[in-house]
């Protein structure tokens, strides 16, 4: 039986880490959660030993390392069942919104940096963010009124929703508006699996300094839930 081993980072900042890791224990595969965490603005030289990019997420499958978020779905497309979704249509359209996903939304990403135990009154959107979110609004309104829901891509969780997991909790942070599309965040963010990530979200005590600059620069913080 293969035996996996996840490694990932900081559960309030770690974005990328959250996809393979809520895609995993959402489909029951089961592996060892190993956390290494930021401790400065680039841990490179920390991360070398295991990730061959010095990045996470890594999944080591005994003597095969696979690194990045999308390398590590394919990977396991490959070898379980319900990566994607079984419908050719929504198949072809997660496969699209995951690339686009993995390869965009630069001004999502740095306007509205990941937090997931804060409340953040933003400010005023950049165009490019504006453009970001609309785009966002757009996708998830699409897939979920022609897949029917209750998912991105249908009836079932897939990596489709992992991938834009993290930015249910963006929306939830900086109240994004996202039309219709929030039914699926508050669904995505109510899974069990959603729901262990934001307890151990909350627990953690220790900070990187400069995610939390870049916070502060988000917007207003006008509630702090981390311990």
């Amino acid at each position: 039986m293969t035996s996996y081993t996840l490694i990932t980072a900081n559960r309030n900042y770690s974005s990328w880490s959250l996809r393979p890791w809520v895609l995993m224990k959402a489909l029951g595969i089961p592996f060892e959660d190993r956390i290494e965490p930021f401790t400065k603005p680039m841990n490179y030289d920390e991360f070398r030993p295991f990730s061959p990019t010095g990045q996470v997420p890594v999944l080591i499958d005994g003597d095969t390392t696979v690194w990045d978020s999308l390398g590590i779905t394919l990977y396991l497309a490959d070898r379980h069942d319900g990566i994607w979704p079984s419908d050719e249509a929504a198949r072809a359209f997660a496969q699209a919104a995951v690339a686009e996903m993995h390869g965009g939304f630069a001004a999502l990403r740095n306007e509205c940096t990941m937090n997931v135990g804060v409340r953040v009154e933003p400010r005023p959107h950049s165009a490019a963010l504006t453009r970001d979110v609309a785009r966002i609004r757009e996708i998830f309104e699409t897939a979920l009124d022609r897949f029917g829901g209750p998912w991105l891509g249908g009836a079932s969780f897939t990596a489709l929703d992992a991938f834009y997991a993290p930015v249910a909790f963006r929306v939830r942070t900086y109240g994004l508006d996202v039309g219709h599309g929030k039914a699926w965040v508050e669904r995505v963010i109510a899974h069990p699996a959603m729901q262990e990530w934001e307890a151990a979200a909350l627990a953690e005590s220790w900070r990187e300094a400069s995610h939390e600059e870049e916070l502060a620069a988000a917007g207003r913080i006008i509630a702090d839930y981390r311990a």
